[in-house]
């Protein structure tokens, strides 16, 4: 599999329920971090590491994320004409020149298996990327996780999943790999368990949104059981993919923030905030202020 990735896709079909009642009418994927939605920062990260198609699987209700990808005419007419340049280039610049977005529709929601076979006709054969836009993660400086691992991807010819390692009582909340002796970032996985509890798992690196795959996850994707909830899960596939083909777990350099959670997407915003070439004194003296008024001291 010594070959570059150049397509990656995004599921973006689920429903976002923990963030009712805004994800009524606004997917998850589009809440703001700051001044830019999730799947941007997503889509951002795999422009970097060289894909040029990008597949988002979503649903039939789900036009929002299809529309910011989209061609504004309207708007772009009258920034032009007011001469905004500046946020003109913001909203071209979504995706940059010689980028397509593929969108193809998940008809049920029958899991992330199914999710990433639905972008089958589309990927062909050839290895790809898989991010879920849940997971932000910022390696400030440095380069993305996704181009990290497509760099590990193509040098090693393997599978490459990105892990982290978690508490040992959050093993249940994560897919978690055993792995032989790490070199360097990364360790051939030997095991892979979904969501074990504490006392049952291989160990505590738990197997994040980020994937580099071969295109022979399809076949076992398509040969997997359904479990719970007719779901078809991708970690099934990935445990079937053992048995015959190298699948490497990378420990990313970055930060990863659960953008699935509140508190995810809280700390996400704080941080990128107190980071933001033109908001950070300001966002910091807001906390302060706020952090006063509690009686907490300095953020210093």
């Amino acid at each position: 599999m010594s070959v570059r990735v150049r397509k990656a896709v995004f599921p973006v079909a689920g429903l976002g329920t923990r963030f009712l009642p805004a994800t009524k009418t606004v997917p998850k994927e589009m809440l703001p971090i700051v001044d830019r939605p999730l799947i941007q920062y997503a889509v951002d990260e795999a422009v970097e590491a060289g894909c040029d198609t990008l597949i988002f699987v979503t649903n039939r209700y789900k036009h929002a994320v299809a529309d910011y990808f989209d061609k504004a005419y309207e708007l772009e007419q009258k920034l032009e004409r007011a001469g905004k340049q500046e946020q003109l280039e913001l909203i071209r610049n979504v995706l940059p020149p010689g980028v397509r977005a593929v969108f193809v529709t998940q008809a049920e929601a029958l899991g992330l298996g199914h999710a990433v076979l639905c972008a089958k006709p589309i990927v062909g054969d050839e290895p790809f990327a898989v991010l879920l836009p849940d997971d932000l993660i910022w390696n400030r400086g440095g380069p993305g996780a996704l181009k990290q691992m497509a760099d590990a991807a193509e040098a090693s010819g393997a599978s490459v999943i990105a892990v982290q390692d978690v508490p040992r009582e959050q093993t249940g909340s994560y897919g978690i790999v055993a792995t032989d002796a790490f070199k360097a970032r990364q360790g051939r996985i030997s095991a892979i368990v979904e969501k074990p509890k504490p006392e049952d798992a291989p160990s505590n690196l738990a197997v994040v949104g980020r994937y580099v795959l071969s295109p022979r996850i399809f076949e076992l994707l398509e040969r997997t059981t359904p479990g719970a909830g007719g779901e078809i899960q991708l970690t099934d596939a990935i445990a079937a993919l053992l048995g015959d083909s190298v699948v490497n777990a990378y420990r990313f350099q970055g930060t990863r923030f659960d953008c699935g959670t509140h508190i995810g997407l809280i700390e996400a915003t704080i941080r990128y905030a107190l980071d933001h070439e033109t908001l950070s004194d300001s966002a910091r003296q807001l906390m302060q202020n706020a952090l006063g008024e509690l009686g907490v001291e300095d953020l210093g």
